[in-house]
């Protein structure tokens, strides 16, 4: 048996699928194409960050209600300790025991968060490559 010829498709290939258009026309579709094509991709992502923010401004309204029931409960529960060493000691003395408890707690937490923001920083990528852009620069002045 010989094998099939492949001839018409390999003509069929090499012929132009729109002969009577000017290769100008045939690129200015292609341009138009593409810009339907980008416009497309753009209101594809604006969907989906639109979707995406939704969701965070969800999660921090959650958050949000977290924070505001943990706060009430942290208040609640330091009365209790407060109105709890009442038994043993002055009530002023009880409820200052309490807040510079929680003064102490604050004090890390400021520690903890200035170590933290000292860390910080921001776009160090960008930062390096637009250092090295100037750095290019000036060797082009040069």
């Amino acid at each position: 048996m010989s094998a099939p010829s492949s001839q018409p498709e390999v003509e069929r290939v090499i012929e132009p699928k729109q002969p009577d258009r000017t290769l100008g026309e045939l690129f200015g579709d292609l341009g138009s194409e593409l810009g339907a094509l980008v416009r497309a991709e753009l209101d594809l992502a604006k969907t989906e960050a639109r979707q995406e923010v939704r969701r965070a401004g969800q999660a921090g309204a959650a958050f949000a209600t977290a924070a505001v029931g943990g706060l009430l409960a942290l208040l609640f529960l330091s009365s209790a300790l407060a109105w709890l060493l009442d038994q043993w000691m002055n009530r002023a003395l009880s409820f200052l025991i309490v807040a510079v408890l929680w003064g102490v707690v604050a004090m890390i937490g400021v520690r903890a968060g200035q170590r933290r923001a000292r860390a910080i920083e921001p776009v160090p990528q960008t930062v390096k490559t637009l250092k090295e852009d100037v750095e290019w620069i000036k060797q082009q002045k040069a």
